[in-house]
């Protein structure tokens, strides 16, 4: 097993939300737990590489974190209070019930359940996605505040308000009866987690990549407890059919290279393949879903050997049923593209005109609209539209490229824009 630097963060982030499932069914308020879990991930950080990983890293992070709880209970005021207070936070079988230590192995859903707790619908999905990189992902403030670009006093503040929403809400999964809506919302967020770190939204880079392996991993840990779920099968499968093409996606000096461009023999084959059987899996698991349609649609992209050799009929039909199903404007605008390699680029630009009011001002309306005008010979109108994209975007490998699209549109000195 691997021990290195590397394995013992895997580690961590494996054991993270079973040792705060462990405190929070025994003591409760999940903020105070997750505070003290959060302090025995970064001891066993800093004392594993140098002493070695325990035989039983779950038991010793238990262990430890519980030790730092118990001593901010000891030390909040007066004896009595905090008697009064540890009473109030154990539950009433606990003193016959064993400890949350090695001999007392978390729930195997806990994973699960913390998901739901941290993607509430009182929460705003940015303090949801912040929350569920904190409580299950292991991550610390500083490592969340890096990914998305703020301050760490900003993404602490905002850590902080969505533990005081949850303070005092039972450790449970959601009964039947709004599982299914809860559901949706813990893939929504791993959903934007993933988004987010495949094509950055600001920044200088265009790939997180450790955002999106967190995506993945937090979804193959919610797919091995609801394996027949085809929402989950659907949305893993789409991660892995996207992530594949990652090496590709950049160039030497980061530059964002579009799939029409990439080398497929760069994209990760193994993932590819792991990506269509769970397509196939998904598709028969309930009827298709958001997430099912677009990973048919990703293994359509991944499967063709050359972009020539695109199924652009099928991927159209694919959209045509994933707008129906689902109708979101994003989806409206890939649809439009796929049309256009169908039917031509009028037929595109027809469709991405029907988008204007939803999409106003949205960079990516302009660079499909850039793109299709480019492809139906309209070259002054193109790099017009790749410079109002260039300017509207927060990505700077995104703006690079949309510039050098339209640089190549210029007219040589002396010649027509035509």
């Amino acid at each position: 097993m691997n021990h290195g630097p590397t394995g013992i963060e895997d580690l961590l982030r494996h054991h993270a939300p079973q040792v705060l499932g462990a405190l929070v069914r025994r003591y409760g308020h999940f903020d105070t737990a997750e505070d003290a879990v959060q302090e025995a991930l970064l001891a066993a950080a800093q004392q594993w590489p140098a002493g070695g990983v325990p035989g039983n890293p779950r038991g010793w992070l238990i262990r430890t974190a519980s030790r730092r709880l118990t001593d901010q209970l000891r030390s909040d005021s007066a004896r009595q209070r905090r008697e009064e207070r540890a009473a109030a936070l154990t539950p009433r079988d606990a003193f016959t019930a064993p400890p949350p230590g090695e001999s007392r192995a978390p729930a195997a859903d806990d994973t699960l359940t913390l998901l739901f707790l941290c993607c509430r619908p009182e929460l705003s999905p940015a303090a949801q996605v912040a929350l569920t990189l904190r409580a299950v992902g292991g991550l610390t403030t500083a490592e969340i505040a890096r990914a998305h670009l703020v301050p760490e006093a900003t993404m602490a503040q905002r850590i902080s308000r969505a533990k005081q929403k949850v303070r005092g809400v039972p450790f449970r999964q959601p009964g039947p009866a709004d599982r299914d809506s809860r559901l949706a919302a813990v893939l929504q967020v791993l959903y934007l987690i993933f988004n987010e770190g495949y094509t950055a939204t600001s920044g200088s880079d265009l790939h997180r990549a450790d955002l999106a392996r967190e995506a993945i991993r937090l979804t193959r840990a919610v797919r091995a407890l609801l394996p027949r779920d085809g929402r989950v099968t659907g949305l893993l499968a789409l991660m892995l059919l996207t992530e594949a093409r990652s090496p590709a996606r950049s160039g030497p000096h980061g530059e964002l290279v579009p799939l029409d461009e990439q080398d497929r023999g760069r994209w990760d084959p193994a993932a590819i393949r792991e990506g269509t059987a769970l397509v196939e899996e998904a598709l028969t698991e309930g009827p298709a879903g958001a997430y099912q349609l677009q990973a048919a649609i990703a293994a359509l992209h991944d499967e063709a050997r050359r972009a020539e050799d695109t199924d652009w009929p099928q991927i159209l039909a694919l959209y045509d049923l994933l707008v129906r199903r689902a109708p979101d404007p994003m989806a409206e605008l890939s649809r439009a593209v796929a049309l256009a390699m169908v039917e031509g680029p009028r037929a595109g630009l027809a469709a991405v005109a029907a988008l204007e009011d939803r999409l106003a001002g949205h960079h990516r309306l302009d660079a499909v609209r850039a793109h299709l005008l480019d492809r139906a010979g309209d070259r002054e109108a193109a790099r017009a539209a790749y410079r109002r994209a260039a300017a509207r975007t927060l990505s700077a490998p995104e703006a690079r490229y949309l510039r050098a699209r339209a640089d190549r549109l210029e007219p040589p000195p002396g010649g027509s824009a035509g």
